[in-house]
């Protein structure tokens, strides 16, 4: 086992064997939140549990007990945004391509226990951002001490099934030197009287009831024999043929052998061919070399299967993008893709930053990694030995379905603001409740200096950020913000809400209705004047008379008319009618409370909903955001009366595409 692979078993297998898990700032100890019924992603062991007892705020659950209607938290967990549908607009540089390598992300977002099921109250958290370079993305984790069988939170599901990104649950058997038991392989692969496989079963069942899109196997478990490997064969063919008819995907990991032993092979072949063959991927272990991974692509094709089918692992949960890789191997420049890419732990854009990182820092650190050392898809920074995402696979958008609307929410927050006024003082975390995001950041077309532009978190028209453009325009310059295919219509507008905090700059809306020349090329872009932005946020409604067709690129141009520039959009939306309020929800109630924690319920609007916001009405009448989720329950922590306040009212609203709000539903806490 190589060093590399040490650490990351070492991390998720034993490190959290016997501790309580981390508390994020600001919350509870996990063992008080869960004996106060706060909700968390769901974990199991196949069947059996380890010896003794669990440890703090850690619960033992069997995956073959499990029943949807006997989870209390299952509506806290279960992801409502279906996934969707993507298209590949024209690479805006001449070395992305489309059609072949596609990019797998293996991330642990939490610890396995106490991974909050709807964020948290802390700004710190991986909010990624850059999906349109992803064509999977695995929820990583297991614990020989927790549990080995993880169910994707929510919010990481909808975040990422609105930029049409898949999302895999994990199962963990982990080495016998970091906790792991073959009991457990052997029940993971444990057959009924008629020869079938439960567990397979109850995996189809959970994604199904969760909403999520398949699982990654991992079974690293030493010990096995060829009876063993033939069971797991069985098992992965029965998997993949219950989940094919769901839209579910299985993903192996090269680890067990046909011998039923586990030895890493960095290979498709003759090892560990079966286990590919019964499922729809495979992950290829970092021990790859470009000899092994040219015959892997082979091997695939020899067997109907796609060389793409096979993502070879690149471990940069240590170094990022200091790690040394051999690109050629897997995406060369000159000749066709070998074989796929697989990220194991790109969460590392967060976890190598120093204590009290800001979430300014993480996405500057995150675009450095998907983007390159240029920050600029458009403009590869010559020399980067980091061979970026961005450069290397065509990025795909989901923006093609009026109304569409963006208010730049990045899914965390230092406070959260509603119509530019802060509405929450607290910081939080929900990727649930993020935008679709530029696809492509950020490319900056000017013949003058490049300015900056980033995410900002000192203010925001809606949510926890806005987008920030910042320097000396020293000529006109146009930022990419959406590839797009949007509908026009006699009655289709744009509407933009901005704010200029610095004198000289006139704005544009930039709106292309056909594709570039070519890779590399620009937009051929119309561009509409916008009334002069003020120092307070300012809305303008621009109408396209004149065009027609469809709408395939968005953005601004920026023209400087003397010093530096500091200009800030808080929201963009594109429909083609006027917008309309979503019905409110019903039947909110609280049913749980201990003390100031409550548990929230109620049935969803009919229609269109985007997500539902909870605040609470304070004895002065003024609303205090609690949280916003797209699910139909929510959990509030730590509320304490007001002063002279016999009982708390909160209000409920349902939330649109264009963040129209219903009329609230309300429901009372007696103190």
């Amino acid at each position: 086992m190589t060093p590399h692979l040490s650490r990351r078993t070492l991390l998720l297998a034993s490190a959290a064997a016997a501790v309580a898990p981390a508390v994020l700032p600001g919350a509870a100890s996990a063992a008080t939140r869960a004996a106060s019924g706060a909700p968390y992603a769901a974990y199991w062991y196949p069947d059996s549990f380890p010896a003794g007892t669990p440890g703090p705020g850690i619960t033992w659950r069997s995956l073959k007990a499990w029943r949807a209607e006997d989870d209390a938290d299952l509506a806290f967990n279960s992801a409502t945004v279906p996934l969707a549908r993507r298209f590949t607009p024209v690479p805006v540089n001449t070395t992305a391509r489309a059609g072949q390598a596609r990019i797998q992300s293996l991330v642990s977002f939490a610890p396995t226990a106490g991974n909050p099921s709807q964020g948290s109250a802390t700004a710190d958290h991986y909010a990624l951002t850059h999906w349109s370079y992803l064509d999977e993305l695995v929820f990583w984790g297991g614990s020989s001490g927790e549990g080995l069988v993880l169910a994707p939170n929510a919010p990481v599901v909808d975040a990422a099934h609105r930029h049409g990104v898949p999302v895999l649950g994990s199962v963990f058997l982990p080495p016998v030197a970091y906790g792991g038991d073959l009991r457990w392989t052997r029940d993971l692969v444990q057959k009924d009287s008629f020869g079938r496989f439960p567990l397979a079963e109850r995996l189809v069942a959970v994604a199904a009831a969760y909403g999520f899109d398949g699982w990654f196997i991992n079974a690293e478990t030493g010990g096995g024999d060829a009876e063993l490997a033939a069971d797991m064969t069985g098992f992965l063919k029965e998997l993949t043929a219950l989940g094919r008819p769901k839209g579910l995907r299985v993903c192996w990991y090269d680890s067990m052998t046909v011998s039923g032993s586990v030895s890493w092979q960095g290979a498709l072949n003759d090892r560990n061919r079966p286990f590919f063959q019964a499922a729809d991927s495979m992950f290829v272990d970092f021990r790859w070399s470009r000899s092994t991974l040219a015959a892997s692509g082979r091997t695939a094709e020899q067997l109907g299967r796609s060389r793409y089918a096979l993502w070879a692992g690149v471990d940069v949960e240590a170094n990022g993008w200091n790690r040394s890789v051999d690109w050629d191997a897997i995406i060369p420049v000159n000749t066709p893709d070998v074989v796929s890419l697989g990220f194991y732990r790109p969460e590392w854009t967060r976890n190598h930053l120093p204590a009290g990182r800001t979430p300014a820092q993480f996405h500057a650190a995150d675009d450095r990694f998907w983007s390159g050392q240029s920050l600029d898809p458009s403009r590869p920074a010559p020399g980067d030995p980091w061979r970026a995402p961005a450069l290397a696979v065509a990025d795909r958008s989901t923006v093609d379905t009026l109304p569409f609307a963006t208010v730049f929410n990045t899914g965390h927050g230092l406070r959260w603001y509603e119509r530019g006024k802060v509405t929450s003082d607290a910081p939080w975390n929900h990727l649930g409740v993020q935008d679709r995001m530029p696809s492509r950041q950020w490319v900056v077309r000017t013949t003058g200096q490049r300015p900056t532009v980033a995410y900002d978190f000192g203010d925001a028209w809606h949510g926890g950020s806005s987008l920030l453009v910042g320097g000396t325009l020293t000529a006109p310059t146009t930022l990419d913000l959406y590839a797009c295919r949007l509908p026009l219509t006699a009655d289709t507008v744009v509407e933009l809400v901005h704010r200029s905090e610095s004198a000289g700059v006139t704005v544009e809306l930039a709106l292309a209705t056909a594709e570039p020349a070519g890779p590399g090329q620009p937009h051929p872009y119309t561009y509409v004047p916008l009334a002069a932005p003020g120092r307070g946020w300012t809305t303008t409604t621009v109408r396209l008379t004149g065009l027609s067709g469809t709408v395939r690129a968005l953005g601004v141009r920026l023209t400087g008319t003397g010093g530096p520039v500091t200009w800030r959009l808080g929201s963009l939306a594109v429909r083609d009618k006027a917008a309309q309020n979503p019905s409110a929800p019903a039947g909110l109630r609280i049913t749980a409370a201990a003390g100031g924690d409550l548990r929230f319920a109620w049935q969803p609007a009919p229609g269109a909903v985007r997500h539902h916001t909870l605040h609470r009405v304070l004895p002065d009448g003024t609303r205090r955001f609690l949280g916003a989720t797209c699910q139909r329950a929510y959990f509030v922590p730590g509320l304490r009366p007001e002063q002279g306040e016999s009982a708390a009212r909160f209000e409920l609203r349902a939330v649109g595409e264009l963040y129209t709000a219903s009329t609230p539903v309300t429901a009372t806490h007696p103190w």
